[in-house]
């Protein structure tokens, strides 16, 4: 149901777009979503019988303000050609009615929690951890204390951190060659957790090494180290932003 690379501007255009309603959704509601940050994906019901399908879907969205809002999104193939259409709404009960008119084998219409049980309105605690790993991920960082440079082979080090970075999109030669000139450099830890990833447990830490150059600027390279691997092994990514960096571990991290 959801792209693991699909960013979350991606799956949220991906939704609007396939939605027979979309044009229903509220405006406040869709206008605060063009700030969403990350998003969980759960699958809440399931149902197939006699050649019909419904499925209930629930797409938590984190917001820069710092809240959240979700869209609740039925997938059904109860139109006249068969095929899958897919109805957004904003709130549980608007679906479960939604699903409730939908014809089904003998010509009556889906009961609210029907055949699996799984009631849209029901409490969803896994979800709540979810959404709250995100918005860890995608919090800003703290207020630090002043930078304390240490020259210590600095230039080595940026070469070595590059290096080890496995991310295609790592920070390119131009960068490699700017910090050629480092004359120091400071290592912080910004983050660090473990979570749950697909059912395994995976960590993440993200340090950044910041860098002295000869010219007294300052450069700062984003090192996310997990194990939200196919096989749990450590990984090593590097990006030239915090942004980058935490948005990639979103990416790592998101629930699917």
């Amino acid at each position: 149901m959801s792209d693991p690379y699909e960013t979350t501007e991606e799956h949220l255009e991906r939704l609007l777009g396939r939605a027979l309603n979309s044009f229903d959704l509220p405006d406040a509601a869709v206008e605060r979503l063009e700030s969403a940050l990350a998003h969980s994906t759960s699958l809440h019901s399931s149902h197939h019988s006699a050649g019909l399908h419904r499925e209930t879907f629930k797409h938590v969205f984190l917001l820069s303000d710092g809240g959240s809002l979700t869209l609740w999104e039925l997938a059904h193939n109860a139109g006249r050609d068969g095929t899958t259409q897919h109805e957004l709404y904003t709130e549980a009960a608007e679906v479960r009615l939604a699903a409730s008119r939908l014809p089904r084998a003998g010509g009556f219409g889906w009961a609210p929690g029907d055949a699996d049980g799984r009631d849209p309105e029901g409490g969803d605690a896994q979800l709540d951890a979810d959404l709250e790993i995100l918005a860890t991920l995608m919090a800003a960082r703290p207020a630090t204390a002043p930078r304390i440079f240490i020259p210590d082979n600095s230039a080595d080090h940026a070469r070595r951190v590059l290096r080890r970075a496995e991310n295609a999109d790592r920070p390119g030669p131009d960068a490699g060659l700017r910090l050629s000139t480092a004359v120091a450099h400071q290592i912080t830890q910004a983050f660090g957790r473990q979570c749950s990833v697909e059912g395994r447990d995976a960590g993440f830490t993200l340090y950044e090494h910041a860098f002295l150059l000869r010219d007294g600027c300052e450069v700062s390279l984003w090192e996310v180290e997990h194990t939200a691997t196919p096989d749990g092994r450590h990984m090593c990514e590097v990006y030239g932003t915090e942004r980058a960096a935490r948005e990639a571990m979103e990416l790592r991290a998101r629930v699917r």
